[in-house]
């Protein structure tokens, strides 16, 4: 059994706004405006500029960010905190080959993938083709896995490779900006209606994985690094601008070898908290 499915959190409860955005009428009405890309693009431009510097305290201070583990640098704006480098040492990756590592931090759910190349995620019917719309490298991935990591705005938003190999397909997807929390997952199928970039790569280690960054209310920017050529094991891909975010790993049939605990923490409300690099497999 993998060390770090020992540690197992009951997801967070939702607050209050979101709760009035999600489960009331007026609430309903805001949230139509909030998911439209054009506001978190004016709230990205606001976070890229020197005013938003004036935010950094106290977000530092109210997510409990212990910045001893992160670079010594200047930030010219809350985004160059927001994206702020961790020192090398502080996340180890892990280069046993046999190993799946995780992308990112963040808190794990996992699905199986049925045979006709779709899951659920509460009320919400997942098909891999409209996760990867338009893609025609990736396989159907029938009887697959697929891996949730959502990040939260206090966790390192930069995020890696979690193996060797080539990328086949690189493919950015407008779409809303729902949050990425719960109570929005429950309610609407977030990850095939939220803005998205996903990568399809030939991996030397685990057949081919697609990689899926998820953009979340108020990101209006996921940057990746690359957009073909070669990849390198837990090296760093890319890194979401200011709020939450999610990152989606599917993988086919016969790969990862996830240990059935996190399957089963996941049916029981449960995420797993994991960092860049760490072992995710058996």
């Amino acid at each position: 059994m993998n060390q770090y499915f020992n540690h197992k959190v009951k997801i967070e409860p939702d607050t209050k706004s979101l709760r009035f955005l999600y489960h009331t009428v007026p609430g309903r009405v805001l949230l139509k405006l909030l998911i439209r890309p054009g506001l978190s693009k004016i709230a990205g431009k606001y976070m890229d500029s020197p005013l938003s510097k004036i935010h950094i305290k106290g977000f530092i201070k109210n997510a409990g960010i212990d910045m001893s583990e992160y670079l010594e640098e200047t930030y010219g704006c809350f985004n160059d905190c927001f994206t702020r480098r961790i020192k090398p040492e502080m996340r180890p990756v892990c280069m046993d080959r046999e190993k799946l590592i995780s992308p990112c931090d963040g808190k794990l759910s996992a699905y199986h993938i049925d045979e006709q190349s779709s899951f659920y995620i509460k009320k919400s019917r997942y098909g891999i083709q409209d996760l990867l719309e338009e893609s025609e490298k990736a396989p159907n991935y029938q009887g697959g896995t697929c891996l949730v990591f959502r990040l939260c705005v206090d966790n390192y938003h930069r995020y890696g490779y979690i193996d060797d190999g080539e990328i086949l397909e690189n493919k950015p997807l407008k779409g809303k900006l729902h949050t990425v929390r719960p109570i929005a997952v429950n309610e609407y199928p977030v990850f095939i209606q939220n803005a998205r970039e996903y990568t399809v790569m030939q991996t030397e280690n685990f057949g081919v994985v697609s990689q899926i960054e998820v953009g979340a209310m108020m990101i209006g920017k996921i940057k990746n690094h690359q957009t073909s050529g070669t990849v390198v094991r837990g090296a760093e891909k890319g890194m979401f601008l200011y709020g939450g975010s999610t990152v989606v790993v599917l993988l086919e049939k016969g790969y990862g070898d996830i240990p059935e605990e996190c399957f089963r923490a996941t049916e029981e409300g449960y995420e797993i908290p994991v960092k860049y690099g760490q072992v995710v497999s058996k």
